[in-house]
């Protein structure tokens, strides 16, 4: 899920010095910006940009600053119908998605702005399952899964009912999801609470003891108490899901890039050029704000190479 830049080579959609000055060292000028920036899409990033919407507003309050949670999927269908500005993602923007994009003439780029790793947690009391292999989620969640108890997954398991929560199909991090662990995104089990809100799954784990979801690493850190994640082994051994191991890649294949789209025609307006500048260049403190991995060194780098591109 590489940066992809979809403008044309000659358009000048904004000059840098304009952003620089709009997001700069300059913090009066910084706050003489006013207008709004609608924003949509993944129930993940959601509270990310909503932390980097605050940090932008203590320097720039007349702005205003929308964010909405539908899921990747549902942000992409307003996205691309040039309801919003900028759309949330957890995943790539898919074949189907940029079709719709470029039957309403909506230009977009892509950046990433920080990391994430999908934990697979139980109830709290849950004292077997310290990891799974992803043969064993897959067992549990592929169609037509016969998997009712957790002896089911494995004989030394108890006998315990397994009920399950996971995201809606809206959601980005149920195509990810589906794709790394199922091997076909969109194929899943339908005997499951799904969500966009990702409260709603911990509500569901937290109440059974052996109950099992899925959702954001950041949702699980924010919930200790209430769920708690497990190691997953996809043939190195068993990895517990961290900041440190989704940041080096070594909580796979649940560890993903979390990104933004903004649209060409919504980088022309000032105040929204400068929040996607600013964004990026405080991915740090966002994510650290929000309980997100932050970009290594060299994604950081290349998150402002690409902001600088849209730039013109």
């Amino acid at each position: 899920m590489r940066s992809r830049l979809l403008f044309p080579a000659a358009l000048v959609l904004l000059s840098l010095p304009l952003i620089a000055t709009a997001c700069g060292e300059d913090k009066a000028t910084a706050g003489n910006l006013s207008g709004s920036i609608k924003i949509d899409g993944s129930s993940t990033v959601g509270p990310l940009t909503e932390a980097a919407a605050e940090l932008f507003r203590e320097q720039n309050p007349d702005v205003k600053v929308t964010v909405g949670i539908s899921g990747t999927g549902g942000g992409f269908e307003k996205f691309c119908a040039g309801e919003t500005d900028i759309n949330d993602a957890s995943r790539a923007i898919e074949p189907d998605e940029e079709k719709a994009c470029s039957k309403h003439g909506v230009q977009y780029g892509d950046a990433q702005v920080a990391n994430d790793g999908i934990a697979v947690v139980v109830h709290p009391d849950n004292d077997w399952a310290d990891c799974l292999t992803t043969a064993e989620l897959k067992k549990i969640w592929e169609p037509k899964s016969g998997v009712n108890s957790w002896n089911d997954v494995r004989s030394s398991f108890p006998d315990e009912e397994m009920k399950l929560f996971g995201a809606g199909t809206d959601s980005g991090t149920f195509d990810y999801f589906t794709e790394q662990i199922n091997g076909e995104e969109g194929a899943t089990r339908k005997d499951y609470s799904p969500s966009e809100d990702d409260n709603v799954t911990v509500q569901g784990v937290s109440g059974g003891k052996g109950n099992l979801g899925y959702f954001g690493l950041s949702y699980a850190q924010q919930n200790q108490g209430k769920v708690k994640p497990v190691k997953v082994d996809s043939g190195d051994g068993c990895v517990e899901p961290t900041n440190e191991t989704v940041q080096d890649g070594s909580y796979k294949p649940l560890s993903r890039p979390l990104l933004i789209y903004p649209s060409k025609k919504a980088l022309k307006n000032e105040a929204t050029a400068a929040f996607v500048k600013f964004y990026v260049d405080n991915q740090e403190e966002i994510a650290a704000q929000a309980q997100f991995v932050p970009m290594t060194a060299a994604q950081a780098g290349k998150a402002k190479d690409t902001v600088t591109q849209l730039e013109g």
